[in-house]
């Protein structure tokens, strides 16, 4: 096995995860905060894909296809507190650019170079991702990250044990 297989393996785990969690969720239920001072689950998709996006192809240009045009501006820290559903994508777009983010992503890590990999990363992530596999490693942890509140929302809604 090596660093790419590894990294792999980990958004494999977390990609579970974030799909169990996810899965018996009802659209209407997404625009749910697990607390007052929490961000709904919405946002929290939105945000996510965003981020990925910036980071990887900030830090390997032309490895990721670009998000649709405005959707980064719906998902910045500004619009967060916002309870009003059409500011957002609906469910389903955001179901539809997890898939095709992650299939980028990966084939992003297949075509990095292994020797790459300890380059650094965007300079605008680097406090946080010195290098290219620090911020693919990131996308598994911050997805993972984020999850811990959505076990919140499934219990708060009655939705079974995922995991």
């Amino acid at each position: 096995m090596d660093v790419k297989d590894c990294l792999k393996s980990f958004l494999a785990s977390s990609d579970m995860i974030t799909q169990a969690y996810l899965k018996d969720v009802d659209d209407a239920h997404w625009m749910k905060r697990p607390h007052s001072g929490c961000n709904h689950l919405n946002w929290q998709i939105g945000h996510l894909l965003a981020a990925q996006n910036q980071m990887i192809a900030g830090s390997l240009p032309g490895s990721m296809p670009a998000l649709p045009e405005g959707f980064a501006a719906k998902y910045e820290k500004a619009t967060a507190g916002s309870n009003n559903v059409a500011d957002f994508a609906t469910p389903e777009e955001l179901k539809s650019l997890y898939q095709s983010q992650r299939t980028a992503l990966l084939a992003a890590i297949d075509a990095c170079p292994i020797d790459q990999m300890g380059q650094p990363a965007a300079e605008a992530i680097q406090a946080y991702c010195p290098t290219i596999y620090d911020a693919f490693s990131m996308q598994a942890t911050h997805w993972l990250m984020h999850c811990g509140q959505w076990v919140v929302i499934r219990r708060e809604l009655g939705l079974p044990m995922a995991i």
